[in-house]
């Protein structure tokens, strides 16, 4: 029986690593075999201790498809994590990292999948939309389907991608980013500042038009509330597609 090529684990070095937030780090790792993918699906990740013991945690990769040849992963720090604190506080370009994947198939899309999409994100759960909107931003501009990521955050400081998701947004009038701060906001902050509600969702929904796609990614308790929301809004609830990231973290 032929094994498929996603569940083979390999070897990938460590490129380069940039600090996003004060808890959030995104590594750019090359695999020895390039597998294609689609924006949406995650790869897991595995560390052997000399002991023999094994950790492995699945992370939604960050990057467009269209970047071939590296991943890149951006991986929140959890405290008391088995995995995370290694990325975080051990691994260093050059370092080779075990690998499988892609995975997943039900949370992704692709500019083909057609449009108007809606992306509810919180906090890292905004990695595997980034790799959406990426994959949109590297599309020719007139196959390029409305967008609004509707971002939730406890403060600015916590906002991963923060310049880019700014600069994609003024270049692109098709696209809109809503972000909000539900901790706190700077003096001054010109956006939301409180979680995400019915009237938020609306807006995000009013700004590109009744979307054809939903994708809600984040914590259990945020995925359940803004799909929740999504219905009540008026999105028919086939149309949403949810990825959870668990308690335990990484």
């Amino acid at each position: 029986m032929t094994v498929p090529q996603g569940v083979i684990w390999q070897q990938a070095r460590v490129e380069s690593i940039r600090r996003d937030t004060p808890t959030v780090k995104s590594f750019l790792l090359r695999p020895a075999t390039w597998r294609a993918f689609r924006a949406g699906q995650h790869f897991d990740v595995r560390l052997t201790a000399p002991d023999g013991y094994q950790a492995q945690r699945s992370y939604s990769v960050a990057s467009a498809p269209e970047r071939t040849g590296v991943l890149e992963l951006t991986i929140e720090l959890m405290p008391g994590g088995e995995v995370s604190p290694y990325f975080h506080d051990v691994v260093v370009p050059g370092d080779a990292i075990e690998l499988r994947g892609p995975i997943g198939g039900p949370f992704t899309w692709s500019t083909a999948d057609g449009g108007p999409v809606l992306l509810l994100g919180g906090g890292s759960g905004v990695v595997p939309l980034m790799s959406m909107l990426r994959h949109r931003a590297m599309s020719n501009a007139g196959d390029r389907p409305g967008a609004t990521l509707l971002y939730s955050a406890r403060s600015l400081s916590d906002v991963i991608y923060r310049e880019e998701l700014e600069a994609m947004a003024s270049a692109d009038p098709g696209l809109n980013v809503i972000t909000t701060l539900t901790r706190s906001a700077p003096s001054g902050w010109p956006g939301p500042a409180r979680r995400i509600d019915l009237a938020l969702v609306r807006q995000s929904i009013a700004a590109t038009g009744s979307p054809r796609h939903v994708y809600c990614c984040g914590s259990d308790g945020f995925v359940e509330s803004v799909a929740k929301l999504s219905v009540e809004a008026g999105v028919d609830a086939s149309l949403i597609r949810t990825e959870r990231f668990g308690p335990t973290g990484a």
